[in-house]
């Protein structure tokens, strides 16, 4: 299944006070404090569409990073937004939301075991997606083939991955960072790491939520969340994360821009090759950040 996204992705002009957003909506910059920074989709999700932000600055001096997840409370209806996205938002129920960490969904195997036979009501938290059956285990077990995918699956969800890795800034040495973003050994909050939030359909009005880093599914965080209300995305910009971008994934045709940058990347040997070509500077400039 290829999600369809009919709307372009912005924040959500509700938000938490210290939050200040850019002239399109789609960046998000805490200006105070590292508290007050919970910003939503501006629209609900649809079963497999990613919302994928990009970490754009950091802020030495605090604790805790970015926050990422999912609920089925209306912005609009908020009275007041939480300061903090956890525990204030999660306490009110109907919110699934993480600290983005490399082991931020690990749990002990019995509680996986309880949260799969459904003893607990609500979304369940779970470890990185173990398998259910031998067919899981088998698929799972095949080489990952992370340099030669286009498409990340998630369960039966298409994802494009062109956008999903982090890429450094253009430098003389970005082909070096560029390759630790691909095999997603930087720390997840790093700089221009990107980050997403999904949740994948299965069944009787409910479904699991996955978050995306650098491409790399972490597996289902939650379980059994009620897909019958529509679902935001939930970004915290806290503490040492300063400021995020959204990042627009396209499930479709490609653009033009698009499949001109992919036709520019595949015939040069580094992006700073870019600056030598005979080409527009607003491409040249598309082909090397985006």
């Amino acid at each position: 299944m290829e999600p369809f996204s009919d709307h372009f992705m912005e924040f959500h002009p509700i938000h938490g006070t210290n939050v200040r957003l850019d002239y399109s909506g789609t960046q998000a910059t805490r200006v105070e404090s590292f508290a007050n920074g919970v910003c939503f989709s501006k629209h609900p999700l649809n079963p497999g569409e990613i919302f994928l932000i990009e970490i754009e600055d950091k802020e030495l001096g605090w604790c805790g990073h970015l926050r990422v997840g999912l609920t089925s409370r209306n912005p609009k209806n908020l009275d007041v937004v939480p300061e903090y996205s956890i525990p204030d938002l999660t306490d009110q129920g109907d919110s699934w939301i993480f600290a983005i960490t490399r082991n931020h969904n690990k749990i002990p195997e019995v509680e996986q075991e309880q949260a799969a036979e459904g003893e607990e009501a609500g979304g369940h938290r779970l470890g990185r997606g173990e398998p259910e059956d031998v067919a899981e285990v088998q698929e799972n077990s095949k080489p990952k083939s992370f340099f030669t995918d286009s498409h990340l699956f998630v369960d039966n969800v298409r994802i494009p991955k062109d956008k999903l890795v982090g890429r450094s800034r253009p430098g003389r040495f970005s082909h070096i960072l560029d390759d630790l973003y691909k095999t997603n050994a930087l720390p997840p909050t790093a700089r221009r790491s990107r980050i997403g939030v999904l949740y994948v359909p299965k069944g009787r009005g409910q479904g699991d939520m996955h978050i995306i880093i650098n491409g790399e599914d972490m597996g289902p965080s939650a379980r059994s969340i009620p897909t019958t209300q529509p679902l935001y995305a939930v970004v915290d910009v806290f503490a040492a994360t300063k400021c995020v971008r959204i990042v627009q994934v396209e499930y479709g045709f490609s653009s033009l821009q698009t499949l001109c940058r992919k036709a520019i990347q595949k015939h040069i040997v580094h992006r700073m090759a870019i600056d030598w070509l005979e080409l527009p500077e607003a491409l040249k400039h598309y082909c090397k950040y985006e």
